[in-house]
């Protein structure tokens, strides 16, 4: 009887090489690759993509983003146009990844004054952090166990690939912009800017009411879902949605804006892994007390209000050393609603900071900055929090007769 060594497979008769994958494992299928500009949900693990704002997708039920086949409703009261950079930021977003962007009621040029992309000191800085606690994590000892001896050991894993971090290859989720910069758009490009369905009347006749201005785009947009590839992301833009400035007064009509939400609330769920939309209101012109307005919320996933604070308004900075060098907020957001996808909430109202009064600033570098509001310290508290304290003989007490 001759030895055998262990865990080697015998070969049969018949068979021509034992190495070759069994019989059906070629059909297994593989794990894919998540398409640009999207990531799994730290919750549930769907897909989703940046609006380019973090302190925003890090406001989004815990989602740390926009989850795909939701829609998100921006309103802004006032004359300001803070939701136009919040909507500028997520086109943006969308041209560098490389998703097909769809804006409606706008001419081309609104897409040449998106913000261009910032300076990549913070990114290379960031990057060298996550590779030097990338680096920490094995031990000194194992460091350099892949060039220990030359001999057997070496000429054994010559062949097997070295495993690099992950962190340096990492795609960028979402990118920094800079507002004093232009964003060159590639050619071609994958914006496309539809009108709306209303020719100029040359006739000086009255308009036809009965034509919906929104069923050129819905048209649009439907054939462009159906003959792209199901690994293609789009984005909606609808900037200042009913301004006057862009809509026909007949837009208004309820038989007209809310079957367009209709319909694009039904592309949303058709195409659940692909599209999503940002979509503009001023609420100066349809507040939040008409109906319309509210059915524009309820056909909406989520709901923020931007509430800019008056120009004439005396801004008092915070003092302090701590907070000496933050900028004063400019504005004031409320959170109606955020997408609700599961029973469990989707992590709601704690992660998402929603029971707290948020506050945002818009800068030139860090774009729009999102976090809770507080009050700052007044100097005259701790002026008289001192000068309360009195000695026996009536003396204000210094900080030497405090210490003990």
């Amino acid at each position: 009887m001759s030895f055998r060594k262990r865990g080697v497979v015998v070969p049969q008769s018949g068979s021509t090489n034992s190495s070759s994958p069994p019989p059906g494992s070629a059909n297994k299928p593989t794990q894919t690759q998540a398409p640009p500009g999207t990531r799994p949900s730290p919750l549930d693990g769907r897909l989703t993509t940046s609006t380019g704002t973090r302190s925003l997708d890090s406001l989004l039920a815990g989602h740390s983003g926009l989850a795909l086949g939701n829609s998100l409703l921006i309103e802004e009261s006032g004359t300001t146009d803070f939701g136009g950079t919040l909507l500028k930021y997520y086109v943006a977003e969308g041209v560098v990844q490389k998703h097909v962007v769809h804006v409606l009621g706008v001419p081309e040029g609104w897409g040449r004054e998106l913000p261009g992309l910032g300076l990549d000191d913070d990114d290379g800085r960031r990057k060298k952090k996550a590779a030097d606690e990338d680096k920490m994590k094995i031990a000194w000892r194992y460091e350099r166990l892949g060039e220990f001896g030359a001999g057997v050991g070496g000429a054994r894993d010559r062949n097997v690939p070295q495993v690099t971090s992950a962190t340096t290859s990492a795609p960028v989720f979402c990118h920094d912009f800079d507002l004093s910069k232009r964003l060159i758009l590639p050619s071609p490009s994958n914006m496309h800017f539809v009108t709306l369905s209303v020719q100029p009347n040359l006739s000086f006749k009255d308009p036809d009411t009965s034509v919906s201005p929104f069923t050129k785009f819905i048209q649009h947009l439907a054939a462009q879902l159906s003959n792209t590839p199901p690994t293609t992301i789009h984005r909606v833009a609808i900037p200042s949605l009913l301004s006057p400035a862009l809509y026909p007064s007949y837009a208004s009509n309820p038989s007209h804006i809310l079957q367009f939400l209709h319909g694009l609330r039904a592309l949303l769920r058709k195409y659940p892994t692909q599209l999503t939309t940002l979509i503009t209101i001023p609420l100066s012109l349809h507040p939040r007390t008409t109906g319309l307005t509210r059915w524009i919320e309820l056909l909406s996933d989520g709901v923020l209000e931007l509430a800019p604070f008056p120009a004439s308004a005396v801004v008092i900075k915070p003092s302090g050393a701590a907070t000496e060098h933050e900028e004063p907020p400019q504005g004031m957001l409320k959170i109606h609603r955020l997408p609700i996808f599961h029973e469990k909430g989707g992590g709601g109202g704690e992660n998402s900071g929603s029971g707290d009064d948020m506050a945002f600033n818009l800068s030139r570098r860090k774009g729009m900055v999102i976090k809770p509001y507080s009050l700052p310290p007044v100097e005259a508290d701790g002026e008289a929090q001192q000068g309360g304290l009195e000695g026996d003989d009536g003396k204000k007490a210094t900080k030497v007769d405090l210490e003990f």
